[in-house]
């Protein structure tokens, strides 16, 4: 019996030494594989430390059984606000989001939701805004017309612009923005900051200017026929088929970059002004010609053309809207909810040619808002543009007592608000300077808090 058990004891041994030995192997392998499965080879954890952050996403959610994704969506399918416009444009960008629809974004210029001349109003608004009947009067008219935007021209001069010529090419187009009756102001700009030809700079370089108004229609009959005889002798007039409110100073813009598209393409820079401001156009040459030189790229350079993005002005951010009832700024809740974009102040802003055609392209997807400087921050803002704050140009006027400074109408740019008594005064002191400000450099002091 013993003899047998020993027998099977050494065949028991003989076959199970192999595996007590191959023992640790196995344990070995095992752990490898789990460690590479959960951590990647040995390598990845030197290629992973040497890594930037950038490269790690924020937000994202680790599960075991799906790949790392947002932890939230990046599109909101829905919107928290029941005022008119931001409702009505979340639709128009969600349509156009160049990532769900990049066809249409790619594509925007022929986007287009007016519907044409002769547009009638939409009273049905009422419907859709519960204080539609205590709204004042130019709010009622802004609400149920702001889907027209394509009116007639009424006059268009045809000489403003010449796109063939190479030798004098226009390097700044004047646009500025008056009503029928503002007689007074229009010849007055004519005469002094608003003269077009060829207009000579600090520097002494002769440069070509030409310059347009912008207005809407009158109600009176004979202040109209006085227009047309000014158009017929001055030959700087562009009207349009709509009645000139304040409101209505969104589809200046619009209308007019429409027109430079078609009659003024090849203009460098643009300045977009009220008919109340007065503008050192020499030194504004000066300034747009600095600009132009040092953002052209050389070298080879693979970098977008910089003048696309160029705005310059009185920068205002993080405004509110008006909510008093007393003001012409005001924009009810039930209109518009949030903070306005980051806008320039529209008393005199300027930007380049190649910026208007692209204003041109998204302004045909950002429905049209009541006021003008702050439509143009929202076309701004969907364009990725951000407007360069100037302290020149003073749509406010100068602060305090520093009007009173000897030099001071030596530093500006633009000043706002001026009459035309006094336009031809800062005319004839500025292009006639003292000795003691003849090298006066720009104002570059701060807006005050």
């Amino acid at each position: 019996m013993a003899s047998c058990l020993c027998r099977y004891r050494q065949r028991i041994l003989f076959f199970c030494s192999p595996c007590i030995l191959l023992l640790p192997v196995y344990i070995y392998v095992s752990i490898s594989l789990c460690y590479v499965m959960k951590h990647g080879p040995p390598g990845a954890h030197v290629v992973h430390s040497v890594l930037p952050t950038r490269f790690t996403a924020s937000g994202l959610k680790h599960s075991r059984d799906l790949a790392p994704h947002p932890a939230k969506s990046f599109w909101r399918s829905e919107l928290d606000s029941s005022a008119l416009w931001n409702n009505i444009q979340f639709e128009t960008d969600l349509q156009y989001n160049p990532i769900l629809r990049p066809h249409l974004a790619a594509n925007a210029s022929s986007v287009s939701y007016n519907t044409g001349v002769g547009c009638s109003p939409n009273y049905e608004i009422n419907n859709i805004m519960h204080d539609y009947t205590n709204l004042p009067n130019q709010m009622k008219n802004f609400v149920t017309t702001m889907h027209c935007r394509d009116y007639p021209l009424l006059i268009d001069p045809l000489d403003v612009c010449d796109p063939q010529a190479k030798k004098w090419p226009l390097i700044l187009l004047m646009a500025i923005k008056t009503q029928t009756a503002n007689f007074d102001n229009r010849e007055a700009i004519r005469e002094t900051w608003g003269r077009s030809g060829k207009i000579k700079t600090r520097g002494g370089k002769q440069r070509l200017v030409r310059r347009v108004f912008l207005l809407g229609k009158s109600e009176d009959l004979h202040i109209e026929e006085k227009l047309h005889l000014e158009s017929e002798k001055y030959g700087d007039i562009i009207q349009w088929d709509f009645i000139d409110t304040f409101f209505n100073l969104t589809l200046k813009d619009v209308l007019f970059w429409d027109w430079f598209s078609r009659r003024c393409p090849h203009a460098h820079f643009i300045f977009k002004g009220d008919d109340d401001v007065f503008v050192r156009t020499p030194a504004v040459l000066d300034y747009v010609l600095a600009e132009a030189a040092n953002r052209s790229f050389s070298n080879g350079s693979r970098q977008a053309n910089k003048m696309e993005t160029f705005v310059v002005g009185d920068v205002i951010s993080n405004a509110a809207p008006i909510r008093f009832n007393g003001t012409k700024y005001y924009i009810p809740e039930s209109f518009y909810e949030g903070l306005y974009p980051t806008y320039p102040g529209g008393g005199g802003v300027l930007y380049s040619g190649s910026l208007a055609h692209r204003l041109l392209e998204v302004s045909q997807r950002v429905h049209l808002f009541p006021i003008d400087d702050v439509y143009l921050g929202m076309c701004l803002q969907r364009l990725g543009v951000y407007p360069i704050h100037h302290p020149a140009l003073l749509t406010f006027d100068f602060p305090k007592d520093e009007a009173k400074e000897p030099c001071a109408n030596h530093t500006m740019l633009l000043v706002h608000k001026r009459s035309p008594a006094e336009m031809f005064q800062l005319w004839t002191e500025t292009s006639t300077p003292s000795p003691e400000c003849r090298n006066a450099m720009l104002r570059v002091k701060p807006r005050p808090d």
